[in-house]
């Protein structure tokens, strides 16, 4: 099994044009793919210059980290999307389920034939859990109508990322499922709202969460050539949260009853708690440290990296462990509140930390 011990999330900051363009109804679908191809091809240049071995397109074609899904099926409107107040703010309008879904098209296929012909290397695809969906798309009033509930809904949206996921298996290398849903059963007052607003017992809920991954990583973990990721946060937003919590009230029923190779952890603050639930991860799994904070410009200091890594080691032993940011740049186009050139001082980092660590990147 090839084990990256640098990694980046997936997602990039995204270039001030290429948002004014998407921004400008005078400039067309073509004019846009150049642009994004253009900068898509800089991305890759960079992490290139940085040693990675694993390369992103950035996500730079996506609204959101998740916008592929939205696009590729027919159900979801552009209505007032189920809000959310993040430190006071709200987060982007994710889109409604105002009908069945049912799909259109592949989610990432754009994506993967462009990285095919240009990726320096081994190349890292990232699509969302289906279990982002039941929290943010259905909105009672609306989605009601067409779903008895958020499970009747959940399982709708579930064989379509399952069939990206076994498309993405005799494609590219890396698959990553992003996650962030999995804190609502970490932090209480999220469990509390699965109970009271959800209507649905938390731990029934993450038992349904944890199979409707799995469906979706049948058949490809344990595939030659290919590794499965998921990724778990407590929100991404232009540098905002809305979830805290260590691992401690999933760890042991996650870490032992999906069926991936890897678990990319949030661990950049105490806000994630500490290293102990890593006492439950399988021999043979991967876990990569999300130790390098993607929201804040300042750089952290690689002892203190390298002191921390050694921390989590007395869980997990070290051949079981890899490093990269916390979470991505952009999980929505606007991005998070740092500059470009911090975000790549933040990726050299990840890399020299790791040659320092494990000799190589």
């Amino acid at each position: 099994m090839t084990t990256y011990r640098a990694d980046q999330v997936g997602s990039f900051l995204r270039p001030k044009d290429l948002l004014a363009a998407r921004e400008d109804a005078s400039v067309s679908p073509e004019q846009l793919k150049q642009l994004e191809d253009k900068y898509i091809l800089e991305c890759l240049e960079k992490q290139k210059e940085l040693g990675f071995k694993i390369f992103s397109d950035g996500e730079l074609r996506r609204a959101t980290f998740m916008s592929d899904f939205n696009e590729s099926v027919n159900g979801i409107g552009e209505g007032d999307a189920v809000q959310r107040q993040w430190s006071g703010q709200a987060v982007a309008n994710l889109g409604v389920a105002v009908g069945k879904i049912s799909k259109k098209r592949r989610m990432t296929k754009h994506e993967v034939d462009f990285m095919k012909a240009h990726s320096p290397g081994d190349i890292k695809m990232t699509l969302p859990s289906a279990n982002q969906f039941p929290a943010i798309a259905f909105k009672k009033g609306i989605t009601d109508a067409f779903y008895k509930d958020f499970t009747e809904f959940l399982w709708y949206c579930a064989p379509i990322v399952a069939e990206e996921v076994k498309a993405l298996g005799d494609e590219v290398q890396y698959i990553q499922l992003d996650a962030p849903r999995y804190s609502y059963y970490i932090d209480p007052k999220w469990r509390k709202y699965v109970q009271d607003e959800m209507g649905m017992d938390p731990e029934a809920a993450l038992d349904d969460a944890i199979k409707v991954d799995n469906l979706a990583f049948d058949g490809v973990t344990g595939k030659a050539g290919v590794l499965t990721y998921i990724h778990l946060c407590r929100g991404n937003n232009r540098s905002q949260w809305y979830a805290e919590g260590g691992y401690d009230p999933i760890a042991e029923k996650l870490f032992n009853q999906l069926n991936c190779d890897a678990f990319s952890l949030e661990y950049e603050t105490e806000r994630s708690g500490n290293f102990e639930p890593l006492r439950f991860v399988p021999k043979g799994k991967t876990v990569v440290l999300g130790l390098i904070s993607s929201k804040v410009p300042d750089l952290e200091p690689v002892d203190v990296i390298v002191e921390r890594i050694n921390e989590a080691a007395k869980y997990v032993p070290l051949e079981q462990l890899t490093l990269s940011p916390q979470c991505g740049f952009a999980s929505m186009a606007e991005g998070n509140l740092i500059t470009p050139e911090e975000q790549w001082k933040k990726l050299e980092l990840v890399a020299e930390v790791a040659r320092r660590v494990w000799g190589t990147v």
